[in-house]
């Protein structure tokens, strides 16, 4: 069994975005050579077309830990109605074909 350091042990909980986006910075060398290029920035010049690109940074508001990203999605179900659904009522003397 591996003993954690205390850096391990005190790392925050809330890590989204280390389990969730991208690869580590010690996996990019390797993704690179397979693909044949030898940073992102060239394996982008070769993937994505000038006139799609974007010239200025995005404008993207600062970013939420996991906690804060549930509870904001949580609010926005709570706005969410439930209604019944009358699809189908109504319609009769149809004949569904059986390979349907």
């Amino acid at each position: 069994m591996t003993k954690l350091t205390n850096r391990e042990l005190l790392r925050p909980a809330d890590d989204f975005a280390h389990r969730h986006i991208g690869p580590r910075d010690t996996d990019l060398p390797k993704m690179l050579k397979t693909v044949g290029y030898d940073s992102l920035d060239a394996l982008t010049d070769a993937a994505v077309p000038n006139v799609i690109r974007s010239a200025g940074e995005l404008n993207l508001p600062e970013p939420l830990t996991e906690v804060e990203t549930i509870a904001d999605l949580r609010a926005l179900a709570n706005q969410n109605k439930v209604f019944r659904s009358f699809i189908g009522q109504g319609f009769y003397d149809t004949v569904t074909p059986a390979v349907i």
